[in-house]
């Protein structure tokens, strides 16, 4: 009871702190996830062992740059194309038996791209034509936490297939469909507050950050178990680190991105 009781606390100031920061302004918006990533790379360094603090002063200066200073269209789709490139290199990581550790360059370009890039991308999804979307990032927020709550509540109740038991033994292939069902439940009633995407549009990205935020919570699923380690920190109690909270949200933002402006050219 205790343990439920500190997770439901923790969980309550996580959403309290989230939505002060999309409703206070655009630049708290902005400094919270600048320092919600830094809190998620110092996570993964420590997972994946990189040395230095370099990679800390690489990820502020992108970060600073992409959200401040460059607006060059071109510019932007060559990070998207990288920080892509990098998930979907994780993907086959993931789905592999690879036992041989990276190299120092690979983890620090790994770290950069895939913490760094989806951190970015995240911060910029809510930006168009130099105003602040509040409504759509706090759409996606939704789509992710009714994934997770539905996908937690369908698998213990009748969950029984194991699609990846080596990886995350927990999940299974009934919490997976029950947390997509739910998702496009909500991504109906989200398209009648928020008419940025039409209900069609919000179907195909709820689908989207479904199936990308999955993969990307494997993804730090296995980076733990070849660490050795439950959580990847300590930092919300009851919840592990701030990369266990928002794994999925990172490796999904690109994806995100991605969608968000082909339907701008399409619509």
């Amino acid at each position: 009871m205790k343990e439920i009781f500190r997770r439901a606390t923790t969980g309550v100031l996580y959403v309290i702190l989230l939505l002060s920061a999309v409703f206070l302004s655009s630049d708290a918006f902005d400094f919270l996830f600048m320092v919600f990533g830094l809190a998620c790379l110092y996570e993964f360094k420590k997972l994946v062992r990189i040395r230095g603090y370099y990679i800390f002063v690489a990820y502020l200066a992108l970060w600073w740059a992409f959200i401040y200073l460059v607006r060059d269209k071109m510019a932007i789709n060559v990070l998207m194309f990288l920080t892509i490139s990098i998930n979907i290199s994780l993907l086959f990581y993931l789905f592999s038996k690879r036992t041989k550790p990276f190299s120092a360059a690979q983890k620090f370009i790994t770290g950069l791209l895939y913490i760094g890039g989806g951190c970015i991308f995240l911060t910029m999804i809510p930006y168009k034509d130099d105003e602040f979307a509040k409504y759509l990032i706090m759409g996606i927020f939704i789509l992710i936490w009714v994934n997770d709550s539905f996908a937690y509540l369908v698998g213990k109740s009748i969950g029984r297939t194991k699609p990846f038991p080596s990886i995350s033994p927990k999940k299974t292939l009934e919490g997976y469909l029950g947390g997509l069902i739910f998702a496009l439940v909500a991504a109906y009633f989200l398209a009648r507050y928020e008419p940025i995407l039409n209900p069609t549009q919000w179907m195909v990205l709820a689908i989207i950050i479904v199936i990308t935020g999955n993969l990307g919570d494997l993804l730090e699923s296995k980076f733990k178990r070849m660490a050795g380690v439950k959580d990847s920190g300590a930092i919300m109690p009851g919840h592990g680190g701030m990369l266990d909270r928002l794994d999925s949200l990172i490796f999904a933002a690109p994806f995100a991105y991605l969608a968000l402006n082909i339907f701008s050219y399409v619509s």
